[in-house]
């Protein structure tokens, strides 16, 4: 934006901003948070503290104090920010996809070791393992209204595991290790208590192949879009006691069409690979210590290089911006099945199909599934 667009907004923004004013211990100086804002949005090419200061005609050292010594809730501002979502997403035209709900996380290279969170891991920034820090965040989407409304640091089992480290970084006692996918499953859960209703989520092969966050997104009822590896464990039928599971790509290529019938309401997912004339019906995994024996309502597509221009950073966005919603009445689960190197055209995300498009009609890989009603 150019600093003339950024002051016709000033008036909306400082409103904005104002609800935000008693998430601040020090209210006499919240006039700086709308500085630091300012700056952020403007066209400076550095966005650090000294930089915005000096374009405010603000005393750098007063910044800094304002944003590293003056005590903020996050909290607060969070779950205010999260009940402004949701009482302004109505009023936002959805384009036929509704609200949706995108996981995904953020790794951001970082040297040293004194830093929370801090160790050599995957780093999304770069595509490799670095030092950095790694973040996890729900955004939500509806029509061409997008922001984010949650955020975590991941905090390594090394870390956890080294108190003493945790104290010397000031990480009070109550932040532990989480998976990352217990992680997101607290930020959903936030956010539908603050009242952000979300039609279906997204998310990539990083929470689809966590038996354990597939399972939570049952469990709220919640429909979504992502992608799951081909070494999903399936079963072929709803398994006996002790049976083993197999990859999801082979126990598709070699199980017959159709498959059996699993039940209703409240039956084991059922995932189907294949193209629409011999797909062939199997069983997500769930693990043992689902009590209902696990199992999730799944419709699985193989990534193809039609759409193989889906990738990396933007496969989210460009998944959430170009599918089609699932119908109305439905918990539709849909996941795309992935390789594991993040290149060639198998990278790539496939489109969303509708029930028309299973039965028929598109010359490519695709996947249908059970469908609970």
């Amino acid at each position: 934006m150019t600093p003339e667009q950024i002051e016709e907004l000033g008036p909306a923004f400082a409103n904005y901003l104002e609800q935000f004013l008693f998430c601040c211990d020090y209210t006499q100086t919240f006039d700086l948070l709308g500085v630091y804002c300012r700056g952020l949005l403007s066209d400076l090419k550095r966005k650090t503290c000294a930089p915005i200061a000096l374009a405010a005609g603000v005393a750098v050292r007063t910044l800094q104090e304002f944003l590293k010594d003056h005590h903020w809730s996050f909290a607060q501002a969070r779950d205010t920010l999260q009940r402004h979502v949701a009482a302004v997403l109505p009023a936002q035209p959805d384009q036929g996809l509704g609200t949706v709900g995108l996981v995904d996380e953020t790794g951001i290279k970082k040297k040293g070791t004194k830093t929370p969170g801090v160790q050599r891991q995957y780093c999304g920034e770069l595509g490799k393992k670095e030092n950095c820090l790694v973040t996890v965040h729900l955004g939500v989407t509806r029509g061409c209204y997008k922001t984010l409304v949650d955020a975590d640091l991941y905090l390594p089992q090394s870390w956890d595991d080294d108190r003493d480290r945790c104290v010397e970084a000031g990480i009070p006692d109550a932040v532990v290790y989480h998976p990352k996918w217990q992680l997101a499953l607290g930020q959903i859960d936030r956010a539908l208590a603050q009242g952000i209703v979300l039609d279906w989520l997204t998310f990539d092969e990083g929470y689809g192949d966590k038996p354990g966050f597939l399972g939570g997104l049952d469990d709220r009822r919640l429909r979504y879009v992502g992608e799951v590896p081909r070494s999903l464990a399936c079963f072929a039928t709803v398994p006996r006691a002790g049976e083993s599971s197999h990859r999801a790509d082979n126990l598709v290529r070699h199980s017959p069409p159709g498959g059996p019938d699993l039940g209703g309401e409240g039956s084991p997912g059922v995932a189907v690979l294949g193209r629409p004339a011999d797909a062939a019906h199997v069983l997500a995994d769930l693990g043992p210590e689902r009590a209902d024996g696990g199992g999730e309502v799944l419709r699985l597509q193989r990534a193809t290089a039609s759409v193989a221009g889906a990738a990396a950073a933007g496969r989210l966005h460009a998944l959430a911006c170009g599918a089609r919603p699932p119908a109305e009445q439905r918990r539709d689960r849909s996941a795309s099945l992935r390789g594991t190197p993040l290149r060639g055209p198998d990278a790539a995300l496939g489109p969303v199909l509708s029930d028309a498009d299973l039965r028929g009609g598109r010359d490519q890989p695709v996947a249908g599934g059970k469908i609970r009603r």
